[in-house]
């Protein structure tokens, strides 16, 4: 990586350390997050519990489930709660505050009044005019950016004295440290953290997690009585309530929601786009992306300023990248020194043979030549095979050349749909196979003999060539169709070119799915093809159509494409799809208590994923040309992701810095003559343009 993570780190600690080396009091720095730990009244223990909680108006249960949100409470139960900062987060809980009949007001710095108009809610630009009505909530939907600011200028002597204030935001130890701080001792507090939003939470909140501390709410029985109350508007929509620490809090945040976001942000800037031939991963990866491009840059920045456990996440995540391209590169040096060791060995074999034999080496290899060449020329006549499942003109004798997991996993449908499966691989499967029906040969010759009508080759891409190079073609049929299932499409087509008789047929595809995606059936599964050579003859064109509708008739999505084409997509699908796999499963990605649905959608990707084996990811990297130009797309992504945030953490830096030489005393000045006067007014105006500029910085509501 071209940013040194080091330099990010020294700038983050810079930044939560600022405070500490001044040699006069500096002003309050905005915003700055704090993380001392201030002393709970009223607490419960820090204990991680996942709880239904008890629901005011019905019995609790073990697993929540949504209630009818337009059945509205009983009078004793409604709040009057006001949603301070009423953008699109705060309008999407008012609309849920509303539905189940509770008096919601809200105050923005925009104008959202007609849209609180339209919700039924109570709108007032004037904070005063709001905290006047005396709400038994105030409700803080501002980014975490803003929080400080919003709630410093927040009119609380016009509130009751023990009024609720709760929180939202991602981070939970910067709010609470703030809270006790600026609030007033007779107020209660409650930390909540909602584990999604309007995208995520569009179908309903049945199922999403919503995290809580009770961080101060007074002994009083109305008191405590309100705080249930309002927890039980979440536990009404069948929200899974977790209590935890606001500490315990961000701890696993920093590990699922700032890295889910960070996963999202950098494929964003890949501007990843569907492809014909999507797999589910790929799928997920898009879902992702739809999902984090919704919220802003102000949000990411704050999981990452406000969380003390997120740089590390961003170090962890940038080892991981650097231990998966290591590992590729590493495996590619190693095929390029075996290259090199084997050819200068086989050309020192060649030398001496040449040396020892003469002409005579030339004549013996031009008679093995031709006894091959009789033994290829076997007659053939397309004979179509019994009925089973399938009519006669259906069914097919296939020989599986690699029979373990994939070729296993194809067999079992192709056995069932009634066609003949035959079995060869280096590794002993006849018990597998007898089981399955299958009838298992540990001789290729034999297996050859056997006349096959279509071999599939289910060997890996490293080990393909091999494979290939060593079957006895001159003990098959002429005619007989080849068809290959690696994921890359161009590197099996030019082998078959390379070492097939010209007389063979050639299908090349690619089932984009597999014993893990595929274990409930194929049905919507993409399957791509390519008719690489098929001859004229009526039967030929049968049997690859036939070979074709196996995968037709479970109700795949049949794409028919060009190996080039197939491999363009696939290197911005698959590819793209098994790094993010790998580079999280490095990372060590473990599921949390408090999972978005984000971040469950990284967990099963890594569950995907890891079932590969490293050689097949490295065949991917290795024989699609484009994969390349993607690994680098990837790293310079993340790199302009770093870029930003320390772009961002130096802006507030430079702030706290003109901020503080803003407020130093003034020194009594000696009498200037006219130059230095004109100077030092000169400089002046500068530090005012300078500081104006700085402002910009600040975000908005």
């Amino acid at each position: 990586m071209s940013i040194s993570m080091h330099s990010l780190s020294h700038a983050h600690s810079l930044h939560h350390n600022h405070n500490r080396h001044h040699l006069v009091s500096p002003p309050k720095p905005f915003p700055v997050p704090r993380f001392s730990i201030r002393p709970r009244r009223e607490c419960s223990p820090s204990s991680l519990r996942m709880q239904s909680f008890p629901v005011c108006s019905h019995n609790s249960v073990t697993k929540p489930e949504p209630i009818n949100p337009t059945t509205h409470l009983a009078p004793s139960h409604h709040l009057k709660i006001a949603v301070i900062g009423f953008g699109n987060y705060g309008q999407f809980l008012a609309k849920t505050l509303v539905s189940q009949g509770h008096t919601v007001l809200a105050h923005s710095r925009s104008d959202h009044s007609h849209a609180a108009q339209k919700l039924g809610v109570s709108f007032f630009a004037d904070p005063h005019d709001l905290c006047e009505e005396h709400p038994d909530v105030i409700l803080l939907c501002t980014s975490v950016i803003s929080t400080e600011q919003v709630l410093r200028s927040f009119p609380l002597q016009r509130l009751k004295r023990n009024t609720l204030f709760v929180d939202v935001s991602s981070v939970k130890e910067f709010a609470k440290n703030l809270l006790l701080e600026v609030l007033p001792n007779d107020f209660d507090i409650l930390c909540t953290h909602p584990m999604f939003g309007p995208q995520s939470g569009r179908q309903g909140w049945a199922g999403m997690y919503c995290m809580f501390e009770k961080v101060r709410v007074g002994n009083e029985e109305s008191r405590i009585s309100r705080c249930d109350k309002y927890l039980d508007i979440f536990a009404r929509e069948g929200c899974r309530m977790v209590e935890m620490s606001c500490s315990e809090h961000d701890s696993y945040a920093a590990g699922s929601q700032f890295v889910t976001h960070t996963v999202g942000r950098v494929l964003q800037m890949l501007e990843l786009e569907s492809t014909p031939i999507n797999t589910k991963g790929y799928e997920s990866l898009l879902n992702l992306v739809e999902n984090t491009a919704g919220d802003s840059f102000d949000l990411y920045y704050g999981l990452f300023m406000y969380n003390k456990s997120a740089l590390e996440m961003l170090e962890r995540l940038d080892l991981a990248f650097e231990a998966l391209r290591t590992q590729l590169f590493g495996s590619l040096h190693e095929v390029v020194r075996k290259q090199l060791f084997e050819n200068g060995k086989a050309r020192r074999k060649q030398r001496s043979l040449r040396e020892t034999n003469g002409n005579g080496s030339a004549a013996g290899q031009t008679s093995m030549i031709h006894m091959r060449s009789k033994d290829v020329l076997q007659p053939h006549e397309y004979i179509p095979q019994a009925s089973g499942s399938v009519d006669a003109s259906s069914k097919l004798k296939i020989a599986i050349v690699g029979f373990g997991n994939f070729g296993q996993f194809l067999a079992k449908t192709i056995v069932r749909q009634g066609h003949t499966v035959l079995a060869y691989s280096r590794t002993d499967y006849s018990d597998v196979a007898r089981k399955m029906g299958v009838s298992y040969f540990s001789d290729a010759d034999d297996l050859c003999e056997e006349h096959p009508e279509v071999v599939l080759l289910c060997t890996s891409i490293l080990s393909t060539e091999k494979v290939l190079k060593s079957l006895p073609f001159q003990r098959l049929k002429r005619s007989t169709l080849f068809v290959d299932v690696l994921s890359v499409k161009e590197f099996p087509r030019k082998l078959f070119f390379q070492h097939l008789p010209p007389d063979f047929d050639i299908l090349c595809t690619h089932p984009m799915f597999g014993p893990e995606s595929g274990k409930n059936g194929w049905s919507g599964l993409t399957f791509v093809f390519d008719r690489v050579r098929v001859g004229y003859n009526e039967a030929r064109r049968s049997r690859c159509n036939r070979f074709l509708d196996i995968f037709a008739r479970e109700g795949c999505q049949m794409v028919e494409m060009s190996c080039a084409e197939h491999d363009w997509h696939a290197a911005g699908s698959q590819f793209i799809t098994h790094t993010i796999g790998r580079i999280l499963e490095k990372f060590g990605l473990e599921s949390t208590p408090i999972n978005t649905t984000g971040y469950e959608t990284l967990l099963k990707l890594v569950e995907n994923t890891a079932g590969d084996s490293f050689d097949l990811y490295y065949g991917l990297f290795m024989y699609n040309a484009n994969a390349m130009e993607q690994l680098e797309r990837l790293d310079f992504a993340f790199e302009s992701l770093k870029k930003q945030l320390i772009g961002r953490l130096h802006g507030v830096l430079r702030k706290q810095l003109f901020d503080h030489e803003q407020k130093l005393p003034e020194l009594p000045l000696r009498k200037e003559n006219p130059v230095a006067a004109k100077l030092s007014q000169n400089g002046a105006q500068n530090g005012a343009a300078h500081a104006s500029s700085s402002e910009l910085l600040k975000i908005q509501n």
